[in-house]
């Protein structure tokens, strides 16, 4: 038998673990992923160039269209982790019922809570690192002083630090809620220079949006605002431009799970979310914003619904929908929208040999799996019906590690047989037929079957 001749780099333990046991619940992790990426090569390209404008000082904002399952999340892990490297703060978040773009219940607020929440930068990528964030400020600017040959034992030292921290925190002034920000951000600097951390974690507590009320804020800290419903996306821009002058990139913002504003059942309700995300995608376009880049995520019916999606808000649809020349196969991908095409036969069968081998380096054994039964399994999974256009890499993943996990565990078991049996082969008669020959590499070619009434895919090996 022609053992696989598919090579993957070493790769520890923690994060082979964390990849397995990820995949196989349908999740996509936060890490390992450049061991595991295939495909999606035009529509990281498009988004990395989205990148340079925003570190340039602009702003962008897109869409990722696509199924369940299609890979959305995993596209945008994998940006995730390349702007983290570029030195950009990333926040993301899930949507859902308590969490949205607006209300006036909290809704909006808690999106706001759990963006910051998770703040990431590359020392920090699991999140929680706005109190890094501003120390690193701070510190920084204290670098620089010394640099400038003024040493911190000197009379001059505190004031020269000041100087400079009330240059960035002045830039903020000009913006919509800056004055606000810059002075929670001085009660920062004062309560880190005093080694105040009591009021340091109040300045922290308000960052992050946890005061309920106005009173609350001003019994603690002595300031008459705090962040609400209405206006937590006026502070994701001072963030975005207070990170520029802390020495970071830029932010990006990451929101996925838009098919849960679809959901909503009031329509006045959606139509007041649709209308906040129309306020952010003109503030990026028309160069409101700087520094911040957006990327929301949502299913074909959420975004393309004309009753419930995004669409159905028309000063959206107009901005948004297809022009005349998009069509399957040929997509703008510099378009505001970028939808996922379906990963090719192929490129799964080139995902599913990584898997082969993280997992055999994962629990130490030597796979018995042939690139002949890789290309089986893939030729079984694309026989089902309606594969051509329901089948998702997350189906095809979930699959192949339980069939590794088997072999795993019952070693006596014959590949082969397992592959051929009733429960796994979906479309047997047909697929039997074929030849396998993979002598000189393996392609898979997919075509439409026969008119036969049964609606399998072919695929020849």
């Amino acid at each position: 038998m022609e053992k696989n001749i598919n090579t993957t780099r070493k790769i520890p333990k923690r994060i082979a673990s964390t990849v397995i046991q990820s995949l196989k619940g349908g999740v996509v992790p936060r890490i390992g992923l450049p061991y595991i990426t295939v495909g999606r090569k035009n529509e990281i390209d498009a988004l990395l160039h989205d990148v340079d404008i925003i570190a340039d000082g602009g702003a962008s904002f897109r869409f990722i269209n696509g199924k369940y399952g299609s890979g959305k999340s995993f596209l945008l892990q994998t940006i995730r982790n390349y702007v983290m490297d570029k030195g950009f703060v990333v926040v993301d978040a899930d949507l859902s019922p308590d969490r949205r773009l607006h209300g006036n219940k909290g809704q909006g607020l808690a999106t706001y809570k759990e963006l910051i929440q998770n703040m990431s930068t590359k020392t920090r990528p699991e999140g929680g690192a706005l109190t890094l964030i501003l120390d690193k400020w701070i510190q920084g600017i204290q670098s620089q002083v010394v640099a400038e040959g003024i040493l911190p034992d000197s009379d001059s030292f505190a004031t020269e630090v000041e100087k400079k921290i009330f240059a960035v925190i002045s830039s903020m002034n000009e913006l919509v809620h800056g004055f606000d920000f810059a002075k929670i951000l001085t009660m920062y600097y004062r309560s880190y220079m005093n080694g105040d951390e009591d009021t340091k974690a109040k300045v922290i507590k308000w960052f992050r949006g946890e005061y309920l009320n106005k009173t609350e804020a001003r019994s603690e800290l002595g300031v008459n605002i705090v962040i609400t419903d209405d206006d937590w996306y006026e502070y994701m821009k001072l963030f975005a431009r207070f990170l520029q002058q802390a020495g970071y990139a830029g932010m990006m913002i990451m929101i996925d799970e838009l098919v849960n504003i679809y959901k909503i059942p009031n329509s006045i309700t959606r139509q007041y979310n649709y209308e906040k995300m129309l306020t952010m995608y003109n503030d990026t376009l028309q160069g409101k914003a700087k520094y911040l880049g957006f990327i929301m995520c949502g299913t074909p019916q959420s975004i393309e619904d004309p009753r419930r999606g995004v669409y159905s808000y028309e000063a959206l649809r107009s901005r948004l929908a297809d022009g005349k020349f998009s069509k399957e196969g040929v997509r703008d991908m510099l378009a505001p929208v970028i939808r996922l095409e379906p990963l090719t036969a192929e490129e799964m069968l080139v995902l599913c040999g990584k898997l082969c081998e993280i997992h055999a380096q994962l629990y130490g054994y030597e796979s018995s799996l042939t690139d002949n039964d890789l290309a089986v399994f893939i030729r079984i999974e694309y026989g089902r019906i309606g594969a051509d256009s329901h089948i998702t890499p997350r189906e095809v993943i979930r699959d192949f590690i339980e069939l590794l996990d088997i072999l795993y565990q019952h070693p006596d078991i014959d590949v082969e047989s397992l592959l051929s049996s009733d429960e796994f082969s979906y479309a047997k008669d047909e697929l039997a037929q074929q030849e396998d020959d993979v002598t000189s590499g393996i392609r898979i070619e997919g075509s439409a079957a026969p008119d036969d009434g049964k609606g399998f895919a072919e695929f020849r090996l």
